[in-house]
């Protein structure tokens, strides 16, 4: 009895076994694929390559600088290699040039309290040496340290909606100091306010508005303005309240405020405002939206916003009217310059408008305020701890062809990035870590620096960085007898002296030009020097050797490798190759000699030539000239009738007349004829001679190329000699009808013109009034004068 669990144990252990196999030879594979893969990236471009053109292909190329490594006919790009590779085949370890990374930590202060100093990151700066292409990590440790000393900055919008919050916030400086000491022993808390830029259609440019913007002429509004700085940073909360008491609600005509304006200059204005080298914080709180770049052109604002600080002695910023609002791009770099972290506190209309602009702006947090800003001060304290908890560690501008990548090793899997490392809900005094990856891709011209730094943090750490693209090989100067004594050794191969070239200096340059002496190694413009096959010594190439195949030429273009295969042997085993061409071996034919020569099947009849002349008789089947079609390449459907082409041999041979007249049998050997008195053929050609008589005759294809057999019928079709009087007569004679035509059209046209107008005149004549010999506007007089004295005595 066969106990099924010992079954299933055998079929789960041969099940491993497979599995264990599979994976082994995957693993082989991928092994060899490395290998090939590695070796194929060291090979030059350039037959003649140099240490430093083979160490900048990448980091897994070396250079032997070994004098006599190469053998003869080997170019120096043989000298680059991986560095098994090289060993394998005799470089000495010493003589393998491979340059490597090299970091150096110049500062590295321990995490923690030191006295008045709070390190928070570390190292702190870092020279690096990057071998182009070659990855170098740098491990960064991050510790949230507790109490670290907090500046807060209060901006708010002072248009005449939020004129119920400015009695809380007139408030806030004792609660706002005391929230924030749970959390930190230092801070300082500073004031600014917002409205809008202070042209139409923006406020209310009005005269009397201006002084007064509030709708209620009975109310105190103070006068409009962009942005004002009102305090400060200072630790002192009745300073803050009193400051912050003295202010006045103001107003605009639109909905957006300038916000945006007011936190570029909170943010670039540093030493108005009073930032510390500590956490920066900026409570931005509003009702509304905020205008952007672009809109000033409303205003006729047309110059963009500059990023700089423009506040007068006062603290207003005085250039509102003169620079557009800034984008919300400039805005989110600038913060992230300063290290400045916002905190929206909006109402719940507009939060959704907020939450996408925290967006675009990293280390921003966003929170619901209360109608009234009751709860401003536990809003900015979550938003703080929020902020707090999330390390986001970035790098600012990086030097062209160096690119870099962040492993955040603050979770069980990891997460990998090219633009940052993010950890979130840190706790205090907890260590995290990030691993750095820096990777320079091209060789940089100087010494480059740039920073990584965790963002709302003012410590960083500094790398100076540089690349390493050349080889350093402690070669002597001067001139070597390996070099012929015209040139020194450099890394294993020879820098020749002026007008002395070669691969050992051995060429002189004399009066011919290195161009001219490359080009005499090129078969044309187009072409490599010697085919990539060869070096080219002194305007001649020598080729190089190599065990697998010969290499021969003038230019080194030919080999005994590279020609066509069958079943695998090369010229199918029946001849030998001959600059890429198979030349086949007595009794076999084909273009890789794999056919044994016979011509039975390329001949219609025993005694016919074979593909009738017009093809190669190629593995016993007829491959024919183009157009004529297999078995025997008898027929061309395609081709154009020969007919007209030897109308001129058709006249000589037929009539003894035409062009060919005088050497007709020298002009027309390649044509047999016969003149008979009637043709019974159907494909008749019918061609007009010199004379434009028409001549009959059948062309008949025969064996070859351009041999044909002519029937020519004996009489040619001429056309009756024309009447030259008749056609003059007839031309004359209708030249003078179609004028007869044209004068009768024109006289009757005429007559039937002056008739219209005849009758018209008549009509007009019949409408007059003038016949009575009355003038029909004459009136006879109807006045009489009296004489009031007169009484007819």
């Amino acid at each position: 009895m066969v106990d099924i669990r010992d079954e299933d144990e055998a079929g789960n252990l041969k099940e491993m076994i497979r599995w264990f196999l599979f994976k082994l030879v995957i693993a082989l594979v991928l092994e060899t694929e490395w290998a090939e893969s590695s070796k194929s990236k060291c090979n030059p471009t350039k037959a003649e390559a140099t240490c430093k053109e083979c160490i900048n292909l990448g980091p897994g190329c070396a250079w032997c600088k070994t004098v006599n490594f190469t053998k003869a006919g080997e170019p120096n790009s043989a000298r680059c290699d991986s560095e098994q590779l090289l060993k394998n085949r005799g470089c000495k370890e010493t003589d393998i040039i491979k340059p490597e990374n090299v970091m150096k930590v110049d500062l590295n202060r321990p995490l923690g309290s030191q006295g008045k100093i709070v390190t928070q990151i570390k190292p702190q700066k870092i020279q690096l040496v990057l071998r182009r292409g070659s990855p170098q990590k740098i491990e960064v440790k991050f510790k949230r340290a507790e109490g670290y000393p907090v500046d807060l900055y209060y901006l708010m919008d002072l248009s005449y909606s939020m004129k119920d919050d400015l009695e809380k916030v007139k408030k806030l400086g004792g609660q706002l100091l005391k929230a924030l000491t749970s959390v930190t022993k230092s801070i300082r808390i500073g004031f600014g306010s917002f409205v809008d830029k202070t042209v139409l259609p923006f406020v209310n440019t009005h005269k009397e508005k201006m002084k007064n913007p509030c709708p209620d002429k009975n109310e105190e509004c103070q006068p409009p303005f962009d942005f004002r700085h009102v305090l400060k940073l200072t630790n002192d909360s009745k300073l803050f309240t009193r400051e912050v008491g003295k202010q006045y609600i103001s107003g605009n005509l639109d909905p957006p405020e300038a916000g945006l304006d007011a936190m570029m200059q909170a943010a670039v204005c540093g030493e108005q405002i009073g930032w510390r080298n500590v956490t920066r914080l900026l409570v931005y709180t509003s009702d509304d939206g905020f205008h952007f770049a672009g809109d000033g052109k409303l205003g006729a604002i047309l110059t963009p916003n500059d990023g700089k600080c423009h506040l007068n002695k006062e603290g207003f910023y005085e250039n509102n009217t003169k620079y557009d609002y800034p984008s919300v791009a400039e805005l989110a770099a600038k913060l992230a310059e300063n290290n400045i972290q916002p905190i929206f506190a909006v109402t719940s209309q507009i939060k959704p408008i907020y939450e996408e602009l925290s967006k675009m702006i990293p280390k921003s947090a966003v929170g619901e305020l209360k109608e009234d800003s009751s709860n401003v001060v536990q809003l900015i304290k979550d938003a703080y701890n929020n902020l707090s908890s999330k390390v986001i560690i970035k790098h600012n501008t990086l030097p062209e062809g160096v690119r870099i990548s962040y492993i955040s090793n603050c979770n069980d899997e990891g997460s990998v990035s090219d633009k940052e490392g993010v950890c979130l809900d840190v706790k205090i005094n907890q260590e995290i870590s990030f691993t750095v990856t820096i990777t320079a891709d091209k060789c940089l011209s100087k010494t480059a620096s740039f920073e990584i730094k965790p963002l709302g943090f003012t410590e960083n750490l500094e790398i100076s960085l540089k690349t390493e693209c050349n080889c350093e090989c402690d070669d002597k100067p001067h001139a070597s007898e390996h070099c012929n004594n015209h040139g020194a050794v450099k890394c294993g191969i020879c820098s020749c002296d002026q007008d002395w070239f070669g691969k050992f200096c051995e060429c002189d340059l004399g009066k011919r030009s290195t161009q001219e002496l490359d080009a005499a190694c090129r078969r044309d413009n187009g072409s490599t020097t010697c085919s990539n096959q060869g070096d080219c010594i002194c305007g001649a190439c020598i080729c190089h050797t190599n065990p697998n195949k010969k290499i021969y030429g003038k230019y080194c273009e030919c080999d005994d490798q590279n020609c066509e295969r069958n079943l695998g042997k090369l010229c199918a085993g029946h001849g030998r190759c001959n600059c890429g061409k198979c030349e086949c071996d007595a009794g076999f034919d084909g273009t890789a000699c794999e056919c044994a020569q016979a011509f039975k099947q390329c001949q219609q009849n025993k005694g016919s030539n074979i593909c009738s002349g017009r093809g190669n008789c190629t593995c016993n089947q007829c491959m024919c000239n183009a157009g004529y079609q297999p078995p025997y390449c008898k027929f061309c459907p395609g081709c154009p009738s020969p007919c007209p082409a030897y109308v001129p041999c058709i006249e000589c041979l037929g009539f003894q007349s035409g062009p060919f007249e005088k050497n007709c049998s020298a002009s027309c050997t390649n044509i047999k004829h016969k003149v008979v008195d009637e043709l019974k053929e159907q494909n008749i050609c019918k061609e007009k001679d010199s004379k434009s008589c028409w001549m009959n005759f059948v062309m008949e294809e025969l064996e070859g190329v351009a041999n044909y057999h002519v029937t020519i019928l004996k009489k040619t079709e001429c056309p009756p000699p024309t009447n030259v009087i008749a056609i003059v007569a007839g031309g004359v004679a209708g030249v003078l009808l179609v004028g007869l035509v044209i004068l009768l059209i024109w006289k009757l046209l005429i007559e039937l013109y002056d008739r219209r107008e005849y009758r018209k005149f008549e009509k007009e004549k019949a409408k007059a009034k003038w016949n009575q010999g009355d003038n029909p506007l004459f009136q006879q007089a109807t006045t009489v004068t009296v004489n009031p004295n007169f009484k007819e005595d």
